[in-house]
């Protein structure tokens, strides 16, 4: 089940990017890019039709959310997949940059 396959963070620099690895080789990820040390910009989300229909690309923007939460920065969603996530999901408005 993909719901249980981990959620990693890489980062390089002033980057970042949460990937799902499946069992296949497959990677969804989700792409940011640091602002100084109060702002993530969302740039990217890409999730291999392995994946569709699975949450997967969600659970990327929602781990994202909750880590930005955690550190007291807020998310500039430039991905429209990331924007379409804030708009359904109210409850993100603390973190969400206007």
């Amino acid at each position: 089940m993909t719901g249980d396959l981990p959620i990693e963070l890489e980062l390089t620099g002033t980057k970042g990017r949460y990937l799902v690895k499946g069992p296949d080789g497959a990677e969804a990820e989700m792409t940011y890019t640091s602002i100084g040390e109060s702002q993530i910009i969302i740039d990217h989300t890409m999730v291999p039709d392995a994946f569709r229909g699975q949450g997967i690309g969600a659970r990327l923007v929602a781990r994202a959310v909750e880590d930005a939460r955690a550190a007291g920065k807020t998310i500039l969603p430039l991905c429209p997949f990331a924007a379409a996530q804030f708009q359904r999901h109210p409850e993100w408005a603390d973190v969400l940059k206007h």
